[in-house]
């Protein structure tokens, strides 16, 4: 899905070519084959996507039917054509036809130069020596593909670089779960991002056995546990557990596993199937359908690239992980949330992994390092391990490890009307009410004692008992203060929202939303481009492109184009120009009917004013349509200006900040996000304590690291919280081109709130407009709250005061 995407993003960024040719590469035949059936049907959303994209006019080949293409279909389609790296490799028998002379391939020929230069020649002494090969490979060098890679890691061999040299590809874009550690990663998703859209099941609860036998029963346990919890769920799901036998020289073979498992285990062997590369039992068998009955897959490495069953939920290993070094391949396979979204049953959002290892130290280091060879943060790797508990719990599963929480005691003597009450109140999560001998009750709360459960206890009990419990809860309550943040102590920290008035009415002041009030035409920024913004110059063999003073020079492919930039061609016009813009700029808040006028003027100025001819615009329509792009932003960005300026500061504007409609911080609230570990230093008052202290950029000694120290040590902070720029639970201020995220949050122990934004030493000449923009809509924030507000931008040093000066500075009014 993401490679399908990918095409018409490149098309339009690099690649500027109506209709690209793409070579999509996948790592095996199977899935070569999977692939391309899935482009050609009109009802798959790959093919959805790229029908969307090119308007229907999309073709797709295998790469062993390369004959089948026509000069026409490069040229009026974008062809996609689907093969495997080793198709592309000269040393077996797809890959020599693919560099062969072949007659059937001479139409694509007819117009090249026999001397254009990157061709592979005909050899011998024959007549056509010399001249270029009609081959599939020479047809990729002209056209200069789009190369998509997937599963990019196995595509690091200098055979393969040689490879790629001979497609001459424009653009190479790889995808893979494992990248190898010098990749030019230009993109990457956390595993916590994954969770967090419920894609991945986190954590993985790992038990270790001191024999192999023993982790397979504990696997098959685990199996039938997620099988009773499966039943309660709207989507039908059944969990299946992965083998990974050992290597035929070795002692646990497929074979004897699978004779353990029918023999000793009293599994029917119809629910097991062994993948090997002698043994595909999964073949043609769709795992899914609710009439399959395997729930045991035995593989030792042969469940790679492709292998797709979210139904996968427990990993057994029958020897040491640290040898195996296909772990993460199998490991991957039961990550997989089934639907994509959380389970109604929480253990059904866990993976589960059983492993022989003489301790769980060696079994959870070499776990995480997998994970960490999977993709992961080294951190993530080790969050994502946790142990499972020696016995198994009510559920029937080892549950996961939590940071073990105080629990308060108290026994009260009660007649059988008290324990009723009693009873009643330990229907509160986190409480329990045990009856002890005679008419004694224990009462226990995990955690922080609320204030309404100690109302609800201490109206249940009898009146002579209430001072006890009440000296009890005080005393529990002196003891316990260090070991919860002051997230879990109950303490509320909400920080008003800026509100703008509007037609009567208050809205949030976010400028998208605000612009949803505001009536404005594309058609009143007219962008006719001059010379100085868009100019085309034609020389003897190319022709240059000058945006802004950024020339961009193109060369002729050969001669026969020269003339193209200035003679009529068949269906460009103006009219066909327009409409091709439209759809390249078409904007979810600009009407059709003013983007058409604003193009309809913009290109009539180019071709009557500027005397541009149409051809050569219809050459550079993708530059133009660039171009446009940036006018059209910047007519948006000037109209959310006036939209800034009106509704927050125009002495009429009506600004407010609110309460109730304040941010709301919570335990948890960033528990998707990567947190700061290791270093000395430990925050005694950050809200979600030091374990919930997102990380910092660079180094522990950074300068917002030690913005955040400055804070913490301030006597007057009660709390403070690192706000995490653009998660959807922190703090923001408007601003006329987005959203500013502060850097820290504070409540003082008076009751105020602080604001604060750090700039630091590398911005300080830079970022001008910017850090000014930020301050005056903070220091609105401060005036609409009150008194009850701060704002603050601090730097490394002003003048004599260091961060910590200036902080008290402000506080001190």
């Amino acid at each position: 899905m993401l490679a399908a995407h990918a095409i018409g993003v490149a098309r339009d960024a690099w690649i500027e070519k109506d209709y690209p040719l793409v070579l999509w590469l996948v790592p095996s035949n199977t899935i070569r084959q999977q692939t391309a059936e899935a482009l050609r049907n009109p009802r798959h959303p790959y093919r959805q996507v790229l029908d969307e994209q090119f308007e229907g006019r999309v073709r797709v080949f295998d790469i062993a039917d390369f004959t089948m293409i026509r000069p026409q279909d490069i040229r009026d389609n974008a062809c996609i054509v689907v093969g495997t790296i080793q198709t592309l490799r000269v040393g077996n028998t797809e890959g020599r036809k693919v560099y062969a002379h072949n007659e059937n391939m001479e139409p694509h020929f007819s117009a090249v130069p026999p001397n254009m230069a990157g061709l592979e020649q005909i050899n011998g002494s024959t007549e056509a020596a010399g001249n270029p090969r009609f081959s599939f490979a020479n047809l990729l060098h002209i056209h200069r593909p789009l190369m998509i890679v997937d599963e990019a890691h196995n595509a690091v061999t200098g055979l393969t670089r040689e490879m790629q040299a001979r497609v001459n590809p424009c653009a190479i874009i790889e995808f893979t779960a494992t990248p190898r550690f010098n990749s030019n990663i230009l993109h990457s998703v956390t595993a916590q991002e994954l969770k967090a859209a419920e894609m991945i099941k986190l954590p993985i609860i790992l038990a270790e056995h001191d024999s192999w036998q023993t982790a397979v029963n504990g696997a098959i346990a685990s199996r039938a546990a997620l099988a009773a919890e499966a039943k309660g769920e709207a989507e039908y799901i059944r969990p299946i557990v992965l083998f990974q036998a050992q290597p035929k020289n070795q002692e646990v073979t497929a074979e004897v596993l699978k004779k353990h498992l029918v023999e000793v285990e009293q599994i029917p062997e119809a629910q097991i199937a062994i993948v090997t590369g002698d043994q595909r039992e999964l073949d043609g068998i769709d795992l899914f359908d609710p009439k399959c009955p395997v729930e045991y897959v035995i593989t030792v490495e042969a469940l790679k690239e492709g292998w797709d069953c979210s139904f996968a939920y427990v990993f057994c290993s029958v020897s040491r992980i640290q040898s195996a070094t296909d772990v993460e391949q199998l490991l991957g396979r039961v990550l997989r949330m089934p639907y994509a979204h959380r389970r109604h049953a929480d253990a059904l959002n866990r993976a589960y992994a059983h492993v022989s290892e003489a301790s769980f130290g060696a079994a959870a280091s070499a776990l995480a390092d997998r994970l960490v060879a999977m993709g992961f943060d080294e951190q993530e790797a080790k969050d994502a391990i946790e142990p499972a508990q020696a016995e198994l719990d009510e559920t029937g599963l080892f549950g996961p490890r939590e940071r073990p929480m105080p629990v308060f005691r108290h026994t009260v003597t009660a007649s059988p009307d008290v324990a009723i009450a009693l009873a009643a109140v330990g229907q509160t999560e986190g409480v329990s009410v045990v009856a002890g001998d005679g008419d004694v009750v224990e009462i226990a709360v995990k955690g922080r004692v609320a204030p309404e459960i100690e109302t609800a206890i201490a109206a249940a009990i009898p009146a002579p008992a209430r001072q006890g419990f009440a000296e009890a809860v005080q005393k529990y309550r002196l003891e316990t203060k260090d070991k919860f943040t002051p997230a879990e102590q109950g303490e509320r920290f909400c920080i008003p929202r800026l509100m703008a008035g509007v037609q009567g009415h208050l809205e949030f002041a976010d400028i998208d939303q605000l612009m949803e009030f505001h009536d404005w035409s594309l058609t009143s920024h007219p962008a006719r481009l001059d010379e100085a913004a868009f100019a085309i110059r034609e020389t003897a063999r190319s022709f240059e492109i000058d945006l802004d003073g950024n020339r961009i020079v193109y060369q002729f492919a050969h001669e026969d184009e020269q003339l193209a930039l200035d003679v009529d061609v068949d269906g460009w016009s103006q009219q066909n120009l327009v409409l091709w813009l439209d759809r390249q700029l078409r904007q979810p808040d600009v009407h059709q009917s003013d983007m058409l006028r604003w193009l309809t003027d913009s290109i009539g100025h180019l071709v009557g004013v500027r005397k541009i001819h149409i051809a050569a615009l219809m050459r550079t329509k993708f530059i133009l349509a660039r171009k446009l792009r940036e006018r059209l932003a910047s007519a948006r960005l000037e109209e959310q200006q006036t939209v800034y300026q009106r509704y927050l500061f125009a002495p009429d504007a009506q600004v407010q900040v609110s309460f109730e409609n304040g941010f709301q911080f919570r335990a948890g609230m960033y528990r998707d996000v990567k947190k700061q570990r290791g270093g000395r230093w430990k925050p005694r008052k950050h809200f979600l304590g030091a374990d919930g202290l997102p990380a910092f950029d660079g180094a522990d000694d950074g300068e917002e690291f030690q913005c955040a120290q400055a804070i913490d040590s301030l006597p007057e902070v009660k709390f403070w919280l690192r706000n995490v720029a653009k998660h959807p639970q922190s703090f923001w201020l408007p601003k006329a081109t987005g959203k500013f995220y502060p850097d820290f949050l504070a409540q003082l122990s008076d009751g105020r709130f602080m604001i604060v934004e750090y700039k630091g030493a590398l911005l300080a000449g830079a970022g001008v407009d910017d850090t000014n923009e930020k301050r005056a809509v903070g220091r609105l924030w401060e005036e609409k709250s009150a008194g009850g507000g701060l704002f603050i931008v601090v730097e490394k040093q002003l003048g004599d005061r260091d961060v910590r000066g200036q902080l008290q500075d402000k506080i001190g009014g």
